[in-house]
């Protein structure tokens, strides 16, 4: 099992997926708002290929199913707290980590000012649902103009004159996380195969242009491999393969002056260890409602019973996980430096982060999650660090 990366060892990885925009931004001319040392090629086209559950602690371990991004790579960064996709893919858009942008894990109660109806409920912010992954559309009752309202370094690009193509699954256009993360006016352009992907791209850097021009793209199955077959697995190395042969082909066909990064979302492990809350009613007691997932829980507690639970947390759990109040969260910077107090009451009253190889599972509420081999979310360096592949025409 890999090292953890717990905030006291963060300064050993500064760079981060908020970075990574204003990079381009830079890259590109333009202007960012936001400071960053780390650098991306300067010329007038930028790629950024997101591949979801790219982690550079098994790109490294597995380089010889993947030579072209292994060869590439030119730096490590971290993803941000928790190391999920809806928050990791937010903090890329914006520039900014999860105590910004809002999106602080898988799910997550959000604050009275963003619902337009009903109670408080559970939101769902990768599938835009209410409760659970399988619960009714949130896009009334949590709008994603309400629940992300900052403006971040997307918005700023086309702000100043970037064209923007997005090149995704056809099927994410309108879902509630596209609507948060992607707020930018751009061309859509629908691709889930690899060869979708690697057509939509080079059609959008192809030719002359008086823009200058930024495209966002997304390749998802290694990580449905990771979660369902576990990371390293035999399905998961092929998917692998996939992964570098289409990078491949993008950088043999890159015009000059376009620069293509390639990182990851997160990490991830394979778990052999399970905790089931829904089994265990001690965990339950004095608890609203368990939200985040397998590696990071959000614990909401009925009204002065945080004391209470944060204590049989964090006896029932022991070495199994880190269990803390939302104010030590605060405290040491977990979701960023800077957390405003909107978005500081979105976060769980306790939050328990997992250790080693452990899931926190809910057999009854979450039965298909409950079911996964590959995981992540946590602080383990698996989990948290992703390469940067960097590519010019």
């Amino acid at each position: 099992m890999s090292a953890e990366l717990t905030p006291d060892e963060w300064a050993r990885h500064p760079h981060t997926l908020a970075d990574v925009l204003p990079s381009v931004s830079d890259a590109l001319g333009a202007s960012s708002g936001r400071s960053t040392d780390l650098v991306v090629p300067p010329g007038d086209s930028v790629v950024v290929l997101l591949i979801d559950g790219l982690g550079a602690l098994l790109l490294e371990e597995h380089a010889g199913a993947a030579p072209t991004l292994h060869e590439l790579t030119a730096t490590t960064l971290r993803v941000g707290f928790p190391a999920t996709t809806a928050t990791s893919i937010l903090s890329l858009t914006s520039g900014t980590p999860g105590g910004v942008h809002g999106i602080v894990g898988y799910s997550f109660r959000p604050d009275d000012d963003c619902r337009t109806r009903g109670s408080r409920r559970v939101l769902n912010s990768l599938r835009w649902s209410l409760d659970n992954a399988h619960g009714p559309s949130a896009l009334v009752t949590y709008p994603p103009s309400l629940v992300r309202t900052e403006p971040g370094t997307l918005e700023d690009l086309a702000d100043e004159g970037v064209k923007v193509t997005y090149v995704m699954p056809g099927e994410f256009r309108g879902t509630g996380l596209t609507l948060a993360a992607f707020r930018a006016p751009g061309r859509y352009v629908p691709a889930k195969t690899p060869d979708e992907v690697r057509d939509g791209v080079l059609s959008a850097v192809r030719g002359r242009s008086r823009a200058r021009r930024f495209v966002y793209a997304y390749f998802s199955e290694l990580d449905t491999a990771g979660h369902i077959h576990g990371p390293g697995s035999e399905q998961w190395l092929d998917k692998l393969r996939v992964v570098d042969r289409l990078v491949t082909e993008l950088v043999a066909e890159l015009p000059s002056g376009t620069t293509l990064l390639v990182t990851g979302d997160h990490g991830m492990i394979t778990t052999d260890r399970s905790v089931d809350i829904d089994s265990a009613p001690e965990l339950l007691d004095g608890v609203e409602v368990v939200a985040g997932e397998a590696r990071v829980r959000h614990v909401y507690t009925e009204a002065g019973a945080t004391d209470d639970v944060l204590t049989t947390w964090r006896r029932f759990l022991g070495d199994a996980a880190h269990v803390v109040s939302r104010e030590q969260t605060l405290d040491e910077g977990w979701f960023g430096p800077e957390v405003t107090d909107t978005i500081a009451h979105r976060i769980g009253d306790v939050v328990a982060v997992a250790r080693d190889s452990v899931t926190l599972t809910r057999s009854k509420n979450e039965e298909f999650e409950s079911k996964m081999i590959g995981h992540h979310g946590a602080w383990t360096s698996a989990e948290q660090l992703v390469p940067l592949v960097v590519a010019t025409g």
